[in-house]
């Protein structure tokens, strides 16, 4: 008839006194003997392991001793004492970090920040500017403890040193063949800045993505800058024409002296040779005038009468009959012209 019995009202206050009750008896039956000391070895066990940390690749780790730098520990597992006695951090040096002075990129989307773009020039003009800014960290302790929100302090020195080098220069400068010389000279003072504050913080690059005039007389200011590249090109037209005129000339007149030197050579030899060749006929002549007045006719005879057949008479014969004929007749036949030859064929015929 148990099941006619009324039940009793449910109690949570008396439920949890049960349950506590319940787990004190377990643990003193747990905790008698041995049980304490391993729970505790156990404890303890769990409390060294929690001194185990990753330095990952790319990473250092910063390992502290009551709060003061104890050691520099390079990627890998390592190990230090457990809290409170010794903590670590672990800081990236391989990622690039990036800032962005004058504008924020969001995703897709490229925002102007005029109170960072806009500044003064040399020149009293103002003019629109956005520095792009990598860095590394050099220095893991120095970037945790030198200064204070190292990153905030870059940003902050990278529109100090930007606003610094472009009021030295004027806007035209600034806007054309200036920029690459001011890109340099930002990221010089930037780092100089940075090493002041000790913030472990190296630039790797310093570059201007917009170099602009207020937006105002931005289009203006453009036609100055295409007449300038313009100018600057035909430049160097001209400079590639000179390049290509002048060496062409200067060859020219070197082959023009070299053939001089060279004639000038060869009629001073040719002087020469002549010149000692009359000496020798000179000497000659004396030895003996009169063979050497008849060697020279003869050459001479030579030289105006090329390529005929010529006849020496003996001295004193006046005669020419006895040697006649003086040229043969098939020669003579063949020297005459093809009219005499018809004619004395016509006379042998009759």
């Amino acid at each position: 008839m148990d099941q006619f019995r009324p039940r009793e009202d449910p109690n949570p206050v008396r439920d949890l006194q049960r349950g506590v009750e319940d787990f004190r008896a377990l643990m003193d039956r747990f905790l008698k003997g041995r049980g304490l000391f391993f729970f505790i070895l156990i404890l303890f066990l769990v409390y060294l392991a929690s001194g185990i940390y990753i330095v990952g690749p790319g990473e250092k780790g910063v390992v502290l001793m009551f709060g003061e730098v104890h050691s520099i520990t390079d990627p890998g597992l390592r190990y230090r004492l457990p809290k409170p006695f010794m903590s670590h951090t672990v800081v990236d040096i391989a990622k690039v970090r990036r800032a962005e002075i004058g504008f924020r990129s969001d995703r897709n989307r490229t925002r102007t920040v005029p109170v960072e773009s806009l500044m003064l020039t040399g020149d009293e003009n103002i003019v629109d500017v956005q520095l792009f800014v990598q860095y590394l960290v050099q220095d893991p302790v120095k970037f945790l403890f030198g200064a204070d929100a190292p990153e905030n302090a870059l940003k902050t020195s990278a529109e100090v040193a930007l606003r610094g080098v472009v009021g030295e220069n004027t806007i035209d400068h600034t806007m054309t063949e200036g920029r690459l010389e001011i890109q340099q000279k930002v990221e010089t003072y930037l780092q100089r800045l940075l090493d002041s504050y000790n913030t472990g913080l190296k630039v790797t690059q310093a570059r201007l993505l917009v170099v602009d005039p207020p937006a105002q007389v931005q289009e203006a200011f453009h036609d100055v800058v295409r007449a300038w590249e313009d100018r600057e090109r035909l430049i160097k037209e001209a400079e590639g024409f000179r390049e290509d005129v002048i060496p062409k000339a200067r060859g020219q007149a070197q082959q023009t002296i070299r053939e001089a030197e060279a004639y000038k050579a060869q009629r001073v030899i040719r002087a020469k040779g002549d010149a000692e060749r009359f000496t020798t006929v000179l000497r000659e002549y004396v030895k003996s005038p009169s063979v050497t007045r008849e060697r020279l006719y003869l050459e001479t005879a030579e030289q105006f009468l090329p390529g005929t057949k010529k006849y020496i008479m003996e001295n004193g014969s006046s005669r020419v009959l006895p040697v006649l004929p003086l040229t043969p007749p098939s020669a003579a036949m063949m020297q005459s012209s093809p009219a005499d030859q018809e004619k004395s064929t016509e006379k042998k015929g009759n």
